[in-house]
């Protein structure tokens, strides 16, 4: 396919978003409700079709000698196809987000001064490996009233195809304009670069992926980039953490599963209880198969256990490992920690375990990531879990949102101003 061919079908496409978006835009929530159902009917009835497709990306991915933590995000079964339909109806379950009214004043003339929610317009997503940001983004897109634009990676096109047919019977089943959802068809990678070009058609892009995905899209943009960036999540146990939940959270954090951004990948120990925290934590560690990499108080603490333990580098305590392995520091006090995480962390999510209320807060106050949490797994941080239905992805850019995006992150306010006859002098 010719540079001046990719060009216009993606002309095309972005053309077609736009004049879909303001015909969505009109549209109630009772209408867009319905077009969600039927897609998740209809993912639900093509599921053979689609774990089908998704064994083709997956045995491609493995003779292409994927990163195990990338053919996990890229897999299909039965259970998580279940899932991702469920998630389109739980989106199609939350309140209308247009039209809310998120402020209201009288001024001193009498004018009536409202901000009301409305939709971004076109919202272009560029993203990698995982076929459930297909549907989630196109389902949250669809209830906020924006069309969108669905580019993914060349080792899920066989998923994200499927799964955008059934995307497409949905929404034409229940009368919506068609090009709302359209997935791009081509893998070549200029195509990327002739969609980051579309000011004038698409309103914001959303890149999800590995830290070389978001530089290239955040550095080659005519576009407002709102970065879903890598997660260098951590854990601290306080001197004050409970024993018990301290292991579990942090096991849970690392461990439950690997390859996705909101798994721990540094844990931090308080001085004071690192005698006896740090070789448990590595017992607990190693017997879910995790390797730890430590400081030298680590390594030397953990010198009678059963764990695999070497030595840390620089580069460990920025590594997004996305697979059985962590950091794992002794840090002297609070302050400590919280300076490790402004310097190493990614704004992603960051979790203290202590049963002191006042250090609860104070980490809460002092950390600034986009999920901060207390007494609970950094695996938390997840849109679904959160009470979004699904989520576009989890913002590290402060502007336009932060933390996991849903259906509310995806609109914009505009002024509202209601008037009995005043004209300014």
């Amino acid at each position: 396919m010719t540079s001046t061919t990719i060009e216009h079908d993606i002309q095309s496409i972005t053309r077609a978003a736009r004049q879909a978006a303001r015909q969505l835009a009109k549209l109630d929530n009772a209408q867009r409700d319905r077009a969600l159902r039927a897609v998740a009917d209809h993912i639900r009835a093509n599921a053979d079709d689609v774990i089908a497709a998704n064994a083709r990306d997956l045995e491609a991915a493995r003779k292409n000698g994927l990163p195990d933590a990338m053919i996990d995000r890229l897999r299909l079964d039965a259970e998580r196809l279940a899932k991702v339909a469920d998630a389109v109806v739980e989106v199609a379950d939350l309140p209308d987000v247009l039209g809310a009214v998120t402020s209201e004043t009288t001024r001193p003339n009498g004018l009536l001064v409202q901000r009301v929610r409305i939709p971004l317009g076109v919202v272009g997503i560029v993203y990698e490996s995982r076929p459930n940001v297909t549907s989630d983004a196109a389902a949250l897109c669809l209830k906020s009233g924006n069309a969108v634009i669905l580019r993914g990676g060349s080792e899920a096109i066989h998923s994200n195809r499927a799964l955008g047919r059934c995307i497409s019977a949905g929404i034409e089943s229940a009368g919506l304009p068609p090009a709302c959802v359209q997935v791009v068809p081509s893998t070549d990678r200029q195509a990327v670069k002739v969609l980051l070009a579309q000011a004038d058609d698409i309103d914001v892009i959303i890149p999800r992926g590995g830290e070389g995905l978001i530089r290239f899209v955040t550095e080659t943009s005519r576009i407002p980039v709102i970065k879903h960036y890598k997660g260098v999540c951590h854990v601290f146990v306080d001197k004050a953490a409970d024993r018990d939940m301290a292991l579990s959270i942090a096991e849970n954090s690392k461990a439950q599963r690997t390859g996705v951004c909101n798994a721990a990948e540094t844990i931090l120990v308080h001085a004071d209880v690192a005698d006896d925290l740090v070789p448990a934590l590595c017992e607990r560690l190693a017997a879910a198969g995790v390797e730890v990499r430590g400081d030298d108080k680590v390594v030397a603490l953990a010198g009678g256990t059963s764990a695999t333990v070497v030595a840390a580098t620089e580069d460990d305590w920025y590594a997004e490992y996305l697979s059985l392995v962590v950091a794992m520091r002794v840090v002297d006090d609070f302050t400590t920690a919280v300076a490790h995480i402004e310097t190493y962390g990614s704004d992603h999510t960051e979790a203290i375990v202590t049963a002191d209320a006042e250090t609860a807060e104070r980490f809460l106050r002092e950390v600034n990531s986009s999920t901060v949490v207390v007494n609970a797994s950094t695996r938390f941080a997840d849109g679904g879990e959160l009470g979004l239905g699904a989520e576009i992805g989890i913002s590290t850019t402060k502007l336009h949102a932060y933390g996991p995006m849903g259906a509310e992150g995806l609109t914009t306010t505009k002024f509202v101003v209601r008037g009995d006859g005043q004209i300014r002098t």
